[in-house]
């Protein structure tokens, strides 16, 4: 589709770029594009390829906004906590080029929807933030045939890379398996600094830009590490493996499979979360031990800058990491109550200490963030 009138003065700067120009503008008009996440990394990158002029604009993703993504996720603002992630996110980006068309998934990604989600767009960009997903939108794109436009963030480092199995390595070939659950923190756990997804999500938003137009030497088999400390970047060079379960000649995976028992998450819930064991007490029923002075240890297992910004007096920190050093503190016949931010952590806590010995342990259903809720308001909520 040729470019109109309106279109030629939105994007001189462009068609004045030899590398771009008229015939490179129109193929990023007529390009689409799928972003997986409208998190941190999704929020810049959704933006910058709408202002570019991407033709069509996928977006992915289930979730509501929260107070505390505004600290990094730029595309949504104040008036949209509570509400649709990826409702804001088309909204941000009508007021920024009405031209593209935004078509909106708000559904959790998974091996039932992706392929028929995925198979209609150019790119597909991952801006998630777990394992079972990243795992899922690679084996995908394979697949599919289609180039994934990886990145990752944590505190403050980021990675991005772009796998395609046509020409190059895939996800897998990087990382063959997952890592054990609980084992590499999430951002809610161990944080990220608010200005680290801008660069490494520009970073994608360039590859994907680049991957259209057909130019220069884009991330296929160089993985890209950025140090915001430093300001330092260090690239490593990436090979297809032979023996990849999914990208070889002779794989193993060909069709998608179900990603959370992959990555063991379907195990530890089920470990963790058995109701005949009954391991978990509601928030109330802890306030009401707490009011009768009754005999327990109240454990945080959160790290101890979460434990800095609130907690739950009378309670002693421990994080979950630390448990097995300090576990000789503890006499395998005390009740034992674990708590962390939403309560998966102590959740692993309470199945870590059953397998050491010890019966009489539950986990605060909802963490701290339920105290807060539905206890006592005063306790920040972060």
């Amino acid at each position: 589709m040729a470019l109109t009138n309106d279109q030629i003065g939105r994007y001189s700067r462009h068609l004045i770029l030899p590398e771009v120009g008229m015939e490179g503008q129109e193929k990023i008009c007529n390009a689409r594009v799928l972003c997986i996440g409208t998190g941190g990394l999704g929020s810049p990158l959704l933006m910058y390829l709408a202002a570019v002029g991407i033709g069509r604009l996928g977006i992915v993703d289930f979730d509501k906004v929260e107070k505390s993504n505004l600290q990094r996720q730029v595309i949504h603002g104040e008036d949209w906590v509570g509400r649709s992630k990826v409702e804001s996110a088309k909204t941000r980006i009508n007021v920024t080029n009405s031209d593209v068309d935004v078509v909106t998934y708000e559904a959790r990604l998974t091996s039932e929807n992706a392929m028929d989600i995925m198979k209609e767009y150019d790119v597909i960009v991952d801006g998630t933030d777990n394992f079972a997903t990243r795992f899922l939108v690679n084996d995908a794109c394979v697949l599919l045939g289609k180039p994934n436009v990886y990145g990752s963030i944590f505190r403050f480092e980021g990675q991005a890379s772009i796998f395609d199995a046509r020409k190059g390595p895939c996800y897998r070939c990087l990382y063959p398996s997952p890592p054990p659950p609980g084992e590499v923190p999430s951002c809610a756990e161990g944080g990220v600094l608010g200005l680290l997804p801008g660069i490494v999500g520009l970073i994608q938003a360039t590859e994907t830009v680049k991957i259209i137009l057909g130019k220069g030497d884009t991330l296929l088999g160089r993985l890209l590490n950025f140090n915001a400390m430093n300001m330092t970047f260090r690239e490593f060079k990436l090979r297809k493996d032979p023996e990849c379960v999914i990208c070889s000649s002779s794989p193993t995976i060909t069709k998608l499979i179900d990603y959370e028992d992959f990555c063991g998450l379907g195990q530890k819930e089920e470990s963790v979360t058995d109701s005949d064991n009954n391991l978990e007490i509601t928030p109330e029923e802890v306030k009401g031990m707490l009011d009768e002075n009754k005999q327990f240890y109240l454990i945080d297992v959160r790290e101890p800058d979460e434990f800095t910004i609130c907690k739950i007096e009378g309670a002693i920190l421990i994080p979950r990491g630390d448990l097995k050093n300090r576990i000789d503190s503890f006499n395998e016949e005390d009740e034992i109550i674990t708590y962390c931010h939403k309560g998966m952590r102590s959740l692993m806590a309470v199945d870590f200490l059953k397998q050491a010995g010890f019966n009489n342990v539950k986990s605060m259903s909802g963490g701290i963030d339920a105290w807060s809720r539905n206890i006592d308001s005063s306790v920040p909520m972060y």
